[in-house]
């Protein structure tokens, strides 16, 4: 049901996008976190959400997968540009407003699309995300100390794909859902499609993150979707988020972590759809 990917010119650079289903649908635009290509949105996912109707497009950001990469350690952007990519993935599609799902970091690139360009949002989904606040609780400590460990050697590819599995091992926490072949399969396809993997396990954590959403301003419909037992933004975070935007509702998913495992896929599928039928 993928309509193929391509290269398209979207805010002046060049980012790889691929569509699944009829233009004429609905539009959903997933957009995905820090060092994440679109992948990580699986193909399988993608289909169940185009046949329910809707037209599902899914892109590489910057420094992930085909898209455009800057030197490792200088991305020449900030996360504002990130989202006005996004807006640009719409304009190069000839798509004039969409439902925006933001997962983890994205989460972030959606909420200042809907506060930027209200008029082309027509819809907000937050995934395991968070408002940012000083006062919740921090990631779990597996997390922190995976992450500050220096990562791999990015020249090594086995060395990659492991750090990567090991990453999504910790993300689930302690969910029953982790695939350890699944993930392997798709760190492999990640890291073969990848143009730069320094730069894609590096510019991210290095960008300008300025640019702070009023979230009592936002008045698009808005799920947030949260892993009941999240390592990375415990479930706090997905309240806090529910509770500082008038328009959103919360939809728990059960003994998952920071993630959106596919046997919970027919229930974020059905509540997508749901709320983009708004």
């Amino acid at each position: 049901m993928s309509n193929g990917e391509k290269i398209v010119k979207a805010n002046g650079v060049d980012l790889c996008v691929e569509t699944f289903g009829d233009s004429s649908d609905p539009a959903i635009l997933l957009v995905h976190g820090a060092s994440a290509s679109m992948i990580w949105w699986e193909t399988e996912l993608c289909e169940r959400i185009a046949q329910a109707g809707r037209y599902v497009i899914r892109f590489d950001n910057r420094d992930t997968g085909k898209s455009v990469s800057y030197p490792p350690g200088q991305p020449g952007y900030a996360l504002t540009d990130m989202t006005d990519d996004a807006v640009g993935i719409l304009d190069a599609l000839g798509v004039e407003r969409a439902h925006l799902v933001g997962r983890s970091l994205a989460g972030a690139i959606v909420l200042l699309a809907a506060q930027r360009y209200p008029d082309r949002v027509a819809s907000l989904t937050l995934v395991t995300t968070t408002t940012g606040g000083s006062n919740l609780p921090p990631p779990s400590g597996e997390f922190i100390n995976y992450t500050s460990s220096g990562g791999p050697n990015p020249g090594d590819p086995k060395a990659v794909t492991d750090f990567i599995v090991g990453l999504m091992r910790i993300y689930s926490g302690p969910s029953p859902y982790f695939d350890e072949d699944h993930q392997r399969e798709l760190a492999h396809v990640d890291i073969e499609r990848t143009d730069n993997i320094a730069s894609c396990l590096t510019n991210h954590f290095v960008i300008d993150t300025s640019g702070s959403v009023d979230f009592g301003a936002i008045d698009v419909p808005t799920l947030v979707v949260h892993g009941e037992q999240d390592p990375v933004f415990p479930i706090e975070h997905g309240q806090a988020l529910q509770k500082a935007i008038p328009t959103a509702s919360l939809l728990v998913l059960e003994k998952a972590g920071h993630e959106v495992p596919a046997g919970l896929w027919d229930v974020f599928v059905a509540d997508l759809v749901a709320h983009t039928n708004r």
